[in-house]
């Protein structure tokens, strides 16, 4: 189900340059971006991916994770092969580098019309582009989008924000909610471990809170790589200074995977001082993932629980029309469409 791509130039000698994401990958006839599922056939990019769905489920909001967006709601989760990024950890890579090899026979056919009558059929109130990196199936996920806030759903990206100002503008007026991955916050790790930078990212978080997105923000703390007190520190005032203090944080904990088995998994220490140096900074809300039951939503003015959560579940909700319901303070966030 190929189709020209959106959001790229021609250029010179039959190559194109994709503004799709911050890579701008300048590519040769016959050949494919850094993503291998946008291909220049005569000088026109395609993309390989439209329709083709690698994973349809059903998940809690909560796993995306997303704390403060619908909470206790299922989102209609969506992925197709490819990605942009060749994080060393990647928790999916088998489904990323085997799908994009064989992506030509590999998953299930499915238009945005299909996917959308599923996500109102299962009773989801979102869908989410997820799994793999859903910029990199940007026509597949705009038109699905668009679609499904005709159909009363919300739109939620789990991304690496690595995409470019101009598929922001493009898909900004259809996307409800983001979480961002923010993988690092010293360009040199995102250069030696990810293959990208992180400047690309801080602006998109700022144009998407801009934007009026709902942000949530996670990042994966991995022993040695990213664990320095300073650089949570630096991660932690960013997120406070430019997208706000109301801004969840997730800092997740690290199991020795693909390419980083000789890593020892986070020590759960590690993520209680992340959350303690969250704090000082200003940030609201900081949940820990992978951890067992430390993701309760607390009314950061009084300490009231507003939010009962186990694991993925939430078990008690208390906010009276989005305020905590003993003090009175506003609860950031989006408690209904």
């Amino acid at each position: 189900m190929s189709r020209e791509a959106m959001l790229y130039e021609q250029l010179e000698d039959n190559q194109v340059r994709c503004n799709l994401c911050a890579h701008r990958c300048v590519i040769a006839e016959g050949r494919a971006g850094i993503c291998k599922v946008r291909e220049n056939r005569g000088g026109e990019l395609m993309t390989l991916v439209y329709g083709r769905t690698i994973s349809q489920n059903i998940d809690p909001i909560e796993k995306k994770p997303l704390y403060h967006f619908l909470p206790g709601t299922r989102s209609f989760s969506i992925a197709t092969p490819g990605c942009n990024f060749h994080c060393r950890w990647c928790q999916n890579w088998e489904i990323v580098e085997y799908s994009v090899t064989n992506h030509r026979d590999y998953g299930k056919q499915a238009t945005p019309e299909e996917l959308v009558a599923s996500a109102k059929r299962e009773g989801s109130e979102s869908i989410a582009y997820t799994y793999t990196e859903p910029t990199i199936f940007f026509e597949y996920a705009y038109e699905t989008a668009k679609l499904a806030h005709q159909a009363g759903m919300g739109n939620v990206f789990v991304t690496n924000g690595y995409m470019t100002p101009e598929m922001l503008e493009e898909m900004g007026p259809y996307l409800d909610a983001a979480n961002v991955d923010l993988k690092a916050f010293r360009k040199e790790t995102y250069q030696r471990y990810v293959g990208a930078a992180l400047q690309p990212i801080l602006d998109n978080l700022i144009k998407m809170k801009e934007m009026g997105i709902w942000l949530e923000v996670t990042t994966l703390v991995i022993p040695k790589l990213n664990d320095d007190p300073e650089e949570l520190r630096d991660a932690a005032s960013f997120i406070a200074r430019e997208l706000g203090p109301e801004t969840p944080w997730h800092l997740s904990r690290f199991h020795p995977h693909r390419e980083m088995k000789d890593h020892p998994q986070t020590p759960i220490w590690t993520l209680r001082e992340a959350r303690e140096i969250g704090h000082e900074e200003g940030l609201h809300h900081i949940y820990l993932g992978n951890t067992g039951d430390e993701s309760n939503t607390i009314c950061h003015q009084c300490g009231q629980l507003l939010i009962k959560r186990r694991g993925f579940w939430v078990l008690e909700r208390k906010l009276s029309r989005g305020k905590c319901p003993e003090c009175g303070t506003a609860a950031a966030g989006v408690w209904n469409l």
